[in-house]
Order: C-alpha cells, then sequence, then structure tokens
C-alpha cells in the first residue's frame, strides 16, 4: 500500500510541472505566432522574417515611403533649423595708451553649415586704426570641429589695405581648449597664418580666469605695413572676469605682447617698442 501510494503521489508531482513547464512555452508559441504577422521581407539583403521598422512607428516616416506626412506635418530635428549668434570675446580699453580693442565673431546656419564673420581691430582717440574681417564658410567635419574657408579683408590707417584667400580650422582641442588657426594666400603670392589658443579655468562658477594666446606668421615682408617674415608677433595675457550672467561677464587683465624679427626692426625704426606690456578692463558678451 505505502509503495501505491508513493507511486500516485510522484504521477501527481510529475503532471504538475509537466503543466507548468507547457504553459509559458505555449505562451511563447502564441506571442511569436503574433510577431510573426507583423514580420515582412524588407528587400535587398534583408532576411524575409525581418520586423518592418515602420510597423510601431503610427505609420510615419521622416522624408519618403508610404507613411510620411504631408505638407509642414513633417518633423524638424534641432539640428536641421538655422539659428545665430554674435560673441564679443574682447571689447576692452587701456587706459594707459588710450587706445582698445575688439574681437567679435558672428554666424548664422545650421549646425553642420554656416556663414561665419569674425572682426577684430584697434581703436585710438576714437579712430579706427587697424581692422582685419574673416568672411568664412564653416563646415563640421567632427563634433568638436569646423573647417573655414573664405576672404580676410585687412583695413591699415596709415598702410595698405589688404585682400587675402582664408582656410581655417576653428574647434575644441583635448583637455578644453579652444583652437583657431587660420593660413590666408594673399597678391603677389604673399602668405600668413595666425593662431589663437584659450583656456577658460573656473575659480568658481561665476569667476573665471582665461588665459590666451596668438601669434602671427608672415611669407614675405610688407614694408607698406611694417609686417616682416617668418615669426612677426604675439601677445600672451590672461584676463579674470566676473560673469554675472553667462551674456555678460566684465574683466580685467594683463597682456604682453612682442614683434620680432623684420616686424621689430620696423617698429624700432619708426619710433615705436617691440614689446609692450598692457593693463586693460572688458566686457566679454554674447547673445
Amino acid at each position: 500500500m505505502k509503495q501505491l501510494k508513493l507511486s500516485k503521489s510522484l504521477g501527481l508531482l510529475m503532471l504538475t510541472g509537466a503543466s507548468l513547464i507547457s504553459f509559458p512555452l505555449l505562451a511563447q508559441s502564441e506571442m511569436a505566432q503574433k510577431s510573426s504577422a507583423k514580420m515582412q521581407p524588407q528587400g535587398g539583403d534583408a532576411p524575409k522574417d525581418a520586423r518592418d521598422p515602420h510597423a510601431y512607428s503610427a505609420g510615419t516616416t521622416l522624408t519618403e515611403g508610404p507613411y510620411v506626412l504631408e505638407g509642414n506635418e513633417r518633423l524638424t530635428l534641432a539640428d536641421e533649423h538655422p539659428f545665430y549668434a554674435l560673441l564679443g570675446d574682447r571689447l576692452e580699453y587701456n587706459e594707459q595708451a588710450n587706445a582698445g580693442v575688439f574681437d567679435l565673431q558672428a554666424w548664422y546656419g545650421t549646425t553642420f553649415d554656416r556663414l561665419v564673420v569674425k572682426t577684430e581691430g584697434d581703436f585710438s582717440e576714437g579712430s579706427l586704426e587697424e581692422n582685419q574681417t574673416d568672411i568664412l564658410w564653416g563646415h563640421a567635419v567632427s563634433a568638436y570641429w569646423d573647417t573655414q574657408a573664405g576672404v580676410r579683408l585687412d583695413y591699415n590707417k596709415e598702410g595698405e589695405n589688404r585682400q587675402w584667400l582664408a582656410f581655417g580650422l576653428q574647434g575644441l582641442a583635448p583637455y578644453w581648449f579652444e583652437l583657431d588657426m587660420t593660413a590666408y594666400v594673399g597678391e603677389r603670392g604673399s602668405t600668413a597664418f595666425t593662431l589663437e589658443a584659450e583656456y577658460e579655468l573656473l575659480l568658481t562658477q561665476k569667476l573665471i580666469i582665461q588665459p590666451r594666446a596668438e601669434i602671427t606668421l608672415y611669407g614675405k615682408n610688407d614694408k607698406q605695413n611694417e609686417l616682416g617674415s617668418g615669426l612677426s608677433s604675439s601677445a600672451i595675457g590672461f584676463r579674470v572676469r566676473y560673469e554675472f550672467t553667462r551674456q555678460f561677464a566684465p574683466y580685467i587683465g594683463v597682456e604682453w605682447s612682442n614683434k620680432f624679427g623684420n616686424t621689430a626692426d620696423y617698429a624700432t625704426s619708426s619710433g615705436q617698442s617691440s614689446n609692450n606690456t598692457a593693463f586693460v578692463a572688458g566686457i566679454k558678451f554674447w547673445f
């Protein structure tokens, strides 16, 4: 009797286990049959049972096909919209020399392609002394770098105006260095190259130190504008600004500028110094 009862118990246990195993298998089979109804051939190298990528998109795609929306209902992503910006990197005044400097950049376009205008110059006693304006077309080649091509127009109050073709690269280097480098080809085979580098060191979220360096090189002497070939000039300094907002930040700073080679000789012969230290105050802004 005991063996009979034990056999019945084992049989009941086996039947219960079989039902527990068969239930999820049956559910998976039903789900597979339902999902296969939504699968259709995609053509090309896609397998015949590949799922239609638009089956769960409420019948819409971005640009074409049987699900596309008509008229202005098409979804437009942020990188397709044109935007504009104006950045005043430097707008400063040197009381000792009664002179100032401006360095502005504006752009209009999308994330990938945009029109870029850079202009910087010196003014003294309310009069523009020198100005360099680059009109460029920028194209993004990676997440952090834009190539730029266009023209550069130089104005020199006491010299001659120049025009150049410009080819540059601007972006954010590793360790958060902002770089702007441009090569120029001018009249009669003249060439030039400029490199600017900036870095922002945050003491607090509003108090920021910004080291800055700039060098300029020329391929030929330009006596009319007192520019020598080779390494022509450099400017190294730092500015401490306080950001009341990201759009408005006054600053103070110091900058050491030097002239080299024939450029220094031209400056000396005209009674100017080949090196200078300037204490400046200004504002940085953008909108």
